[in-house]
């Protein structure tokens, strides 16, 4: 029994010291009240890192990660404290006296949005973190500041709501390498999450959206598992979330566009719908390459998220047909 515990012991602290976030996001929508996190690892179960707070906020602990540590910051923010206060306060408290090994990101509601973030000196490198106005992106064990950079600039220019732009963060991210445990495989990470809390959610869940892949066999990457459960939850009465029914079907530009890999689709399902929505992308040659939607749809806006990262520059159509409907636009893919 006494060596059995030892083994357990040994285990536990194993486990605490390897488990490792390497990219993650969180943010907050002051408009909507809503808060939640993505990110991503090349360890299983990554999601364990996110800590969300409805109405109130949302804490990354990563990098040697110890519940005990997650646990101080929960109680502080629950107390009201400050994304600034409660990292000074980790990082002067930590739970092993080792605090340069750790990474935080803390974003809240309070004060019109409040965020902060830490990257401890000892971090695996590369390392570091950015921040801004409702937002802390952090990442370690990375394959460089691309990776924080392209999350940055996929969740800024990323239009919906927070839900979108998270998820957009996270494909930012997707990069073989980027977390470079995983570049022998030739994939980002093997566990991937995305969480979304509206503020009158219960503290423990369920939240709005709370999706996780929490491993992938070596050929696959998380995030592509992630945004398939990401789209099918988009179809959802929960991920639809549409409070205005449009009078009639429309299928908008693509934005951004040109683009590259990356863009959104949206379309616009009115009440009298009776058959099935299909959005379907062409190539010049009018060879279909890829299929968003075919299914039907309860009224609302929807929008749809293309990876183009393995095809080549050109022109694109996509076209969206549905009852008695039909369109086509043109996009264009710049590499």
């Amino acid at each position: 029994m006494k060596k059995l515990l030892t083994l357990l012991v040994f285990f536990s602290s194993y486990v605490s010291g390897y488990s490792q976030d390497t990219f993650s996001i969180c943010a907050v929508d002051l408009s909507t009240g809503e808060v939640g996190g993505a990110g991503a690892s090349c360890i299983s179960g990554c999601i364990i890192l996110s800590d969300v707070h409805p109405g109130i906020g949302v804490i990354h602990t990563q990098a040697y990660y110890l519940s005990t540590n997650q646990n101080n910051a929960k109680t502080r923010m629950n107390q009201g404290w400050s994304p600034q206060q409660i990292i000074n306060w980790l990082v002067a408290n930590d739970a092993q006296g080792n605090p340069g090994i750790r990474q935080y990101g803390i974003v809240s509601l309070d004060s019109g949005g409040l965020y902060s973030a830490y990257t401890g000196s000892n971090c695996t490198i590369w390392r570091g973190h950015t921040t801004g106005f409702i937002y802390a992106i952090q990442g370690n064990i990375l394959l460089g500041q691309v990776v924080i950079d392209s999350m940055k600039a996929r969740f800024l220019n990323t239009p919906g709501n927070l839900a979108f732009k998270l998820m957009a963060a996270l494909q930012g991210g997707k990069m073989p390498g980027a977390d470079t445990r995983c570049a022998g495989n030739g994939k980002s990470a093997i566990s991937a999450f995305i969480r979304v809390a509206k503020p009158n959610d219960p503290q423990s869940g369920p939240y709005w959206c709370d999706l996780n892949v929490n491993n992938t066999p070596t050929s696959k990457d998380p995030i592509d598992s992630l945004q398939i459960k990401f789209n099918q939850w988009l179809l959802t009465s929960a991920g639809n979330n549409n409070s205005i029914i449009p009078e009639k079907f429309i299928l908008h530009q693509n934005f951004p566009n040109p683009f590259n890999p990356f863009t959104t689709i949206k379309i616009s399902v009115p009440e009298s719908i009776t058959n099935k929505v299909t959005l379907k992308i062409f190539d010049v040659l009018g060879k279909e390459v890829a299929t968003l939607i075919d299914s039907k749809l309860n009224p609302g806006e929807y929008e749809f998220y293309w990876n183009a990262g393995t095809f080549a520059s050109g022109v694109y159509y996509y076209r969206l047909e549905a009852n008695n409907f039909a369109e086509t636009k043109k996009m264009l893919l710049i590499k």
